[in-house]
């Protein structure tokens, strides 16, 4: 009883590990949550996010903090100097002599600056982070809309390879019958030697043609495991072998990905175009300081004890407002305007290329669907045709009637049908999958799948 139950437990344990076959609906949602283009469009929409509220710090009062400790002589004269980052400032009267002496100083303080009004510029510079953010969003929409079409189609030809292995292998059958018939004529000496050669190349050809369906659907599998990241084991057909419904109805150009991606790229060249009108504007700014110094060096030019310096014991604070205007900047902040006009110009006839090539697009997409449909309803007789006449050619052959090529001809016709009855329901599936793609949605293709 051990070897039974052991038998089973293994059969159960190996059923349980076996995947459940992958349905398109499957593959379309691993194929957008896992490619890698979609997490990079997703990180890009999540640093553009981040964008937004580093724009809005800019409305917040700035304050800035020092301390600063050093040792150094303390010998000035009068005299200009050139704002430079080399030579460092000395506060106080000229020292009569020139002394290698040196002292302690110090200093720590803070300064506050507020820009309490701006003309718009900083809600603008948020505008146009807001605007990225939008951008952003619709290149990832837009990405992982693509990626599910590709999925979707690339699951059909899998299905598609599929349904050619089967038709292929009846092929086979077909002629594996028939060779074993004339094989058995030839050996009663009825039909020459030369019959049975034919069929048997006829035989090896009908394999030939399965072992390259084969192939196209090891293929198919590996394309669709681009967007999955691993090979699926099977796939569930669903009702993608059944008879498709009609196609949906047309959509607006508008509603598709791609043109909302690039009316978000025309609306964040306009928020960049509105930080420019409101930059030539005076600058207002309010300022608060409190520091304190210290120093070694004394008004009489004496020095103080080894200690002197080392802490700020001399206490001032300050508040004003300025303004200032960037009066050479006008030339530049001109040139910058038209730069972003012609870029929003660019854009614009971007936008309207895209959108005639989305209306040759469905076009081009409906005319495929509907010669799907007619292809699917013409097969049938094309069907019942070839079948009418691959028995007529075999009993002709039989009653000495008919050549062997006859037959062989027919035999071919008849295999070459069934692979396109077998096909033509996916062709129309695949039809309504490009109706979709080209109106920008493919939820109700995948909805009518699972129906």
């Amino acid at each position: 009883m051990r070897l039974p139950l052991t038998l089973l437990a293994a059969a159960l344990g190996a059923a349980a590990q076996t995947p459940a076959p992958l349905t398109m609906e499957q593959a379309v949602a691993q194929a957008a949550a896992n490619y890698g283009a979609v997490r990079v469009s997703a990180e890009q929409a999540n640093a553009a996010a981040a964008s937004i509220n580093l724009a809005r710090t800019v409305f917040l009062p700035k304050v800035d903090g020092i301390a600063q400790l050093n040792r150094g002589t303390r010998n000035n004269v009068y005299g200009m100097l050139m704002p430079n980052s080399v030579i460092m400032p000395i506060s106080g009267p000229p020292n009569p002599s020139n002394s290698l002496t040196n002292v302690w100083g110090s200093a720590v303080g803070f300064l506050v600056s507020w820009e309490p009004f701006d003309f718009g510029l900083r809600q603008s510079q948020v505008d146009v982070a807001g605007a990225a953010k939008r951008r952003a969003d619709a290149t990832f929409e837009r990405t992982r809309f693509e990626v599910s079409a590709a999925a979707a189609d690339a699951f059909l030809t899998i299905l598609a390879a599929q349904q050619t292995v089967e038709a292929a292998k009846a092929g086979i059958a077909r002629a594996n019958i028939f060779h074993e018939v004339v094989s058995a004529l030839v050996k009663a000496e009825l039909r020459p030697g030369v019959d049975a050669s034919r069929t048997r190349a006829e035989l090896a050809m009908a394999e030939t043609q399965r072992i390259q369906a084969g192939q196209a659907v090891a293929m198919a599998k590996a394309a669709l495991s681009q967007y999955l990241g691993s090979v699926p084991a099977e796939i569930d057909a669903g009702h993608l072998l059944d008879a498709p419904p009609e196609a949906p109805a047309a959509a607006a150009a508008g509603d598709h990905p791609v043109v909302r991606e690039q009316t978000a790229v025309m609306q964040e060249s306009q928020a960049r175009m509105r930080v420019l009108d409101r930059s030539y504007f005076p600058k207002f700014n309010f300022q608060s300081g409190l520091y304190a110094r210290g120093t070694g060096a004394r008004p009489d030019f004496t020095t103080g004890g080894a200690a002197s310096g080392l802490g700020p014991n001399i206490h001032n604070w300050g508040a004003g407002f300025s303004v200032t205007l960037p009066v050479m900047d006008y030339a530049s902040l001109r040139e910058k305007k038209a730069v972003e006009s012609a870029q929003a110009r660019v854009e614009s006839a971007r936008l309207l290329q895209l959108r005639q090539d989305l209306d040759a697009r469905a076009a081009r997409a409906r005319a495929i669907l509907e010669g799907a449909r007619q292809v699917l309803a013409n097969l049938p007789v094309q069907l019942e045709s070839a079948r009418a006449a691959e028995s007529q050619a075999s009993a002709r052959y039989r009653a000495g009637l008919g050549t062997i090529a006859e037959v062989a001809e027919a035999q071919r016709l008849l295999n070459q049908t069934e692979i396109d009855l077998s096909l033509a329901k996916l062709q129309v599936w695949r039809g309504l999958l490009a109706v979709a793609a080209a109106k920008g949605d493919i939820a109700e293709f995948l909805e009518a799948v699972k129906r």
